[in-house]
């Protein structure tokens, strides 16, 4: 594990993105900008998912630090040919980023709409999973939106 005990204390943000693309099967059950499936409601399950996510980063990702996360929020956003963006932000006041909690966060949102569509269609594809931005500590970045 990389040793931060000489880092400044920051705010520490980072934002990342996941894409489904939804086959017409699961667009049918849509409605309102949310999806319905056996299971319940998709994008309000997969924000808890996404949240519970960043707040196990360590636990899931090796060498990871375990960070005192300050927030979490997930945003879905659902157009009509079926491409569900599922956008995270995750922010600490820490040693170092949040870019894993966010990355997480986004992956784990976008398998549980793809565990509760699949009785739908197994059509389903997460298409890409990427950091957006990140602002905090040494260097910011911003990726291509």
């Amino acid at each position: 594990m990389v040793d931060v005990t000489l880092k400044n204390m920051t705010e520490r943000k980072a934002k990342a993105i996941a894409i489904v693309q939804l086959p017409a099967e699961v667009m049918a059950a849509a409605s309102q900008g949310e999806i319905l499936s056996k299971k319940g409601p998709v994008f309000q399950t997969a924000r808890i998912a996404g949240v519970q996510a960043a707040k196990q980063t360590a636990n899931l990702i090796p060498l990871c630090h375990s960070l005192p996360l300050t927030g979490c929020r997930l945003e879905f956003f659902l157009n009509e040919s079926g491409r569900v963006q599922i956008e995270a932000e995750v922010t600490c006041i820490g040693q170092t980023g949040v870019e894993m909690e966010a990355l997480t966060a986004a992956s784990v949102a976008a398998l549980t709409v793809y565990d509760m569509c699949k009785a739908l269609s197994h059509d389903i594809v997460i298409q890409e999973i990427r950091l957006l931005e990140k602002t905090g500590g040494k260097s910011d970045f911003r990726g291509i939106t």
